[in-house]
């Protein structure tokens, strides 16, 4: 499964979601801009987007809530091992009260992995930000200790963007 992400102003971007009714696109809005997801097994409607692969995924992608990105940019020598980290992770959010949909996605043409999760309103995402399964999902004894091999790991600083999912109005 691949998806595709690309930005633009809301209008433009709605525009060309409804021009698409039968692909799954996500339209989603922050205070700063509005993006588009296109989640598909083939190739994306857009012309030029952020092009990623589905390492892992967990429930539906839907339309309405609240959507976080944590952006992690991962070396070349250190993809294998964070997938793996990923692949065998505990999947403590999944039980998560307003838990909606997992995806882990590989960059194809950047360091750039998202871990986008969805959640069926931002209170529930800050609650799991509270719980001891965050804790554990995040500070566990299955991370290994900090070796120079895994110092770099990682190529950059990681960030967070978040989003307002934005529901159709004939829905």
């Amino acid at each position: 499964m691949n998806i595709f992400i690309t930005s633009g102003t809301y209008d433009f971007l709605k525009i060309k979601k409804d021009k698409h009714p039968n692909e799954k696109i996500l339209l989603m809005q922050n205070s700063e801009t509005a993006v588009l997801l296109h989640e598909t097994p083939g190739k994306t409607i857009f012309s030029s987007p952020r092009k990623f692969e589905v390492v892992d995924g967990k429930g539906d992608l839907q339309n309405h809530g609240y959507v976080v990105m944590n952006n992690i940019p991962v070396s070349e020598e250190g993809r294998p091992v964070f997938e793996h980290r990923f692949k065998n992770r505990a999947g403590f959010i999944e039980k998560e009260p307003g838990f909606v949909a997992l995806r882990v996605l590989r960059p194809t043409n950047s360091e750039t992995y998202v871990i986008l999760t969805i959640w069926e309103k931002q209170a529930d995402f800050l609650n799991w930000k509270k719980s001891s399964s965050f804790q554990k999902a995040h500070n566990g004894d299955s991370k290994p200790p900090v070796t120079n091999s895994s110092q770099k790991m990682f190529s950059g600083e990681a960030y967070v963007t978040q989003y307002t999912l934005m529901k159709d109005s004939e829905e």
